[in-house]
């Protein structure tokens, strides 16, 4: 378990994680908070809505936008349990979220500090500023006990 207590954000956004593994996704949750209060809370979902787009990060965006009834997050915080994707890591970009708060580094599909690392990219709209590694032991083990019940 994680050195110090988790944040609550993150502990919900593992709390997503949870379902998704529960449901037969890979287990990656999100949530996204303003002003405190958390907004929006989503977890991945591309096989039970057969959308490739539907990973939590996007979903959990999707939500948030809707919610407030605007496309700009500008003073949002997206909390996740794994580095984002280059997809979502763009839809990061285009919503303007101020923070992301990631769990788990992905070497292998990550864009963040992996791979693309779209924020630093010079095309890159908008640069939150960024934070990893709270939560990464949780998070690390549900991805890993995922993929060993399926191996």
């Amino acid at each position: 378990m994680s050195r110090w207590p988790l944040p609550e954000p993150m502990i919900a956004a593992l709390a997503e994680a949870g379902k998704a593994a529960i449901a037969g996704e890979v287990p990656i949750g999100a949530v996204i908070v303003k002003d405190g209060q958390v907004i929006a809370a989503a977890h991945n979902a591309p096989r039970m809505l057969h959308d490739p787009t539907a990973h939590a990060e996007i979903m959990a965006i999707r939500e948030a936008a809707r919610a407030l009834g605007n496309e700009r997050l500008e003073d949002c915080e997206l909390w996740v349990t794994l580095e984002p994707c280059a997809m979502c890591a763009g839809a990061i970009a285009h919503a303007r979220i101020a923070r992301l708060y990631y769990a788990a580094a992905d070497p292998k599909g990550g864009a963040v500090e992996h791979g693309a690392r779209v924020f630093e990219q010079d095309q890159c709209l908008h640069r939150p500023e960024v934070y990893s590694g709270m939560g990464e032991v949780e998070a690390a083990e549900l991805l890993r006990a995922f993929f060993r019940d399926r191996r």
